[in-house]
């Protein structure tokens, strides 16, 4: 678990080894690197912020965007069964959605990537750059 305090500053606000696929003034993109769920990212608030009603109508409206640009990108590349959004923020309160393609034969499909897992599976033979490059180009036409 992570704690966010003091000691241990978010880990959101200083990030270390990600893999940025497009970032904004207000907000960014990045791959996971979840070997289980190729093309998982993150849209992350650039600011150390908690909840959505925090942000004024145009950031979240902004913030949403980026969300459904990324799904929309995520569903064009990879053409996933389903599209899992999320925005949990309990082990790290920074706001940030989790964006995941999933398919029905992934570890834990049916259920939440974050729940038991239900059966060995190999995720898809996908290359990684290939992908983050396609998604680099795609958020672009979408975000930029």
């Amino acid at each position: 678990m992570i704690l966010v305090n003091a000691m241990n500053p978010c880990p959101l606000c200083h990030p270390e080894n990600e893999t940025v696929l497009w970032q904004g003034d207000r907000c960014r993109v990045i791959l996971v690197g979840a070997p289980d769920y190729p093309g998982y990212c993150r849209v992350i608030w650039s600011q150390h912020v908690k909840e959505m009603t925090d942000l004024n109508e145009p950031d979240r409206a902004h913030l949403l965007g980026a969300v459904f640009a990324t799904e929309a990108v995520l569903r064009k590349a990879l053409h996933p069964d389903k599209i899992n959004l999320a925005a949990l923020g309990n082990q790290v309160p920074h706001l940030h959605w989790h964006v995941i393609p999933r398919f029905a034969d992934d570890a834990h499909f049916p259920d939440p990537v974050w729940a038991v897992r239900k059966r060995d599976t190999h995720s898809p033979t996908i290359d990684s750059v290939d992908l983050a490059r396609k998604l680099v180009r795609h958020l672009s036409e979408y975000l930029d």
